[in-house]
C-alpha cells in the first residue's frame, strides 16, 4: 500500500486507516477538522473499508500542523487574567491546541497499530470527530473574540508523549488517554468556573460539551488498555506503574474529578492507586 506524505489526492481515501493517515498529516487545521468529520460520516454511512493487519511504515510529516502556533516549552506558555478579554482568548487558544493536539491523537492511534479488532478502530475514529468538533468549537469562539488559533505560544505536551508510545499500542493507551486525556477531566471543572465567573457563558458552555466527550475518550482508552492488559496475562495497575515510570508520565497533581473518572471506567483500586492509598 502506497502511503502519501502530504495530504495530496482525494478529499478522503476509502480504507480507514489510510485515510486517518492522510488526515493526520494535513497541516490547515480547519481542513483537517472538517476532512476527519467528513470521514466519520462516510465510516458510518458504510463508504470505508478496514485493512486493520496493513503495517503501514511512518512517513515524514507526521503530524501535520501549520507554522502558528509557536511552540514553545511549558512554562513559557503564559497565563493571562480572565477579567481581560485577552486573557480569555490565550486559554480559550490554550484549549483549542489540546483539541488539535487530541485530533492528532486520535488519529494517529487509528492509522499507527495494526492488528487491532476492528471495534478499536471505530472508536478511535469517533474520538477524532468529537475533538474535531471541539477544535471547531473553541476556534469559532476564539474569532468572535478577536483572535485566531496560531496567535498565541503553544506546548506539545501532548504529542512528546505520543512519540514516546509510538512502538507499543498498550504504552499508548496507558499513558495518553488514561493519564494525559484523563487530566482534562480533574482540570475542566475549576476552568469552566473561571469562565463563567468572567462571564464567558459561552465558552463555559463548550466545556460543558467537551467534558462530556472526555469521559468518553478516556473510556475508550480504559477498554482498549483493559483489552490489551488480559490479552498479554499483565496485571493493568502494575503495568501501569512500571509503564509510567519508564516514559516518566506526569504525577497527578490538584484534586481528582473522581466523579468524571468513575464514569470513564477507571477501578476504585486504580483510584486509590492514584491517590497514593493502595495497600
Amino acid at each position: 500500500m502506497s502511503v502519501p506524505t502530504r495530504p495530496t489526492g482525494p478529499t478522503f481515501l476509502t480504507e480507514l486507516r489510510a485515510a486517518a493517515l492522510h488526515w493526520l498529516l494535513a497541516a490547515d487545521p480547519t481542513a483537517k477538522a472538517a476532512g476527519v468529520r467528513a470521514l466519520a460520516a462516510a465510516w458510518r454511512d458504510g463508504a470505508l473499508t478496514l485493512d486493520a493487519e496493513a503495517v503501514m511504515p511512518a512517513p515524514g510529516g507526521i503530524p501535520g500542523r501549520p507554522d502558528k502556533p509557536a511552540l514553545v516549552p511549558p512554562l513559557e506558555v503564559k497565563q493571562r487574567a480572565m477579567h481581560t478579554v485577552e486573557g480569555r482568548a490565550t486559554l480559550i487558544h490554550a484549549l483549542a491546541h489540546i483539541e488539535f493536539n487530541a485530533i492528532n491523537l486520535a488519529l494517529d492511534a487509528v492509522w499507527r497499530f495494526a492488528g487491532m479488532p476492528a471495534d478499536y478502530y471505530a472508536d478511535w475514529l469517533r474520538v477524532a470527530d468529537e475533538e474535531a468538533l471541539h477544535f471547531s468549537l473553541l476556534a469559532d469562539h476564539l474569532a468572535a473574540l478577536g483572535w485566531a488559533y496560531g496567535d498565541f505560544p503553544a506546548h506539545n505536551s501532548l504529542w512528546d508523549m505520543a512519540e514516546k508510545t509510538s512502538g507499543d499500542v498498550l504504552e499508548r493507551m496507558a499513558l495518553v488517554p488514561r493519564t494525559l486525556e484523563a487530566r482534562g477531566l480533574d482540570a475542566s471543572p475549576p476552568v469552566r468556573a473561571k469562565l463563567a465567573q468572567a462571564g464567558d457563558h459561552a465558552a463555559a458552555a463548550i466545556l460543558d460539551i467537551i467534558l462530556r466527550d472526555e469521559i468518553g475518550h478516556v473510556a475508550i482508552g480504559n477498554r482498549w488498555y483493559g483489552w490489551l492488559c488480559g490479552a498479554r496475562g499483565l496485571d493493568p495497575i502494575v503495568t501501569y506503574a512500571a509503564v509510567a515510570a519508564r516514559h516518566k508520565a506526569p504525577q497527578l497533581r490538584g484534586n481528582l474529578n473522581l466523579e468524571a473518572r468513575r464514569l470513564a471506567g477507571f477501578t476504585e483500586e486504580e483510584i486509590a492507586a492514584m491517590r497514593g492509598d493502595a495497600p
